[in-house]
């Protein structure tokens, strides 16, 4: 089963879609901010990375243009309190592939991430 690396700074978040996620068979990691989840790339690389944007340290715009920078190809849906239409275009120019609403809806981050992972085989650098 797929990896689905949760990045966010809210632990209550992070379980509740750990959860959600684990329950449809997903393989789940998480991390507290945007430097801990690029620590976690050197371990293994995920299917798909659900990014908050704002948090601590490293934030969410942070990890996209590093992951942007570094040339890898890792799926990003970004869920996010912004709902700002120039976040969402930022998100996508800096590769985001969903950006989703907190919270967001299991049905809608089922389908998002079905949607990506069925699309991208590839998933590493």
């Amino acid at each position: 089963m797929p990896l689905i690396l949760i990045v966010d700074d809210a632990q209550f978040t992070r379980r509740v879609i750990c959860k959600s996620l684990q329950k449809q068979g997903y393989i789940t990691r998480e991390a507290s901010n945007g430097r801990e989840a690029i620590g976690l790339l050197d371990e293994e690389v995920p299917d798909c990375i659900l990014l908050d944007l704002l948090m601590p340290e490293f934030d969410g715009w942070d990890v996209l243009t590093y992951l942007k920078d570094n040339n890898y190809t890792i799926p990003v849906i970004v869920i996010t309190a912004d709902i700002q239409e120039t976040s969402r275009q930022h998100c996508f120019e800096l590769g985001a592939k969903a950006v989703i609403n907190k919270p967001p809806k299991p049905d809608e981050l089922n389908n998002a991430l079905k949607k990506i992972l069925g699309c991208t085989e590839e998933n590493a650098r």
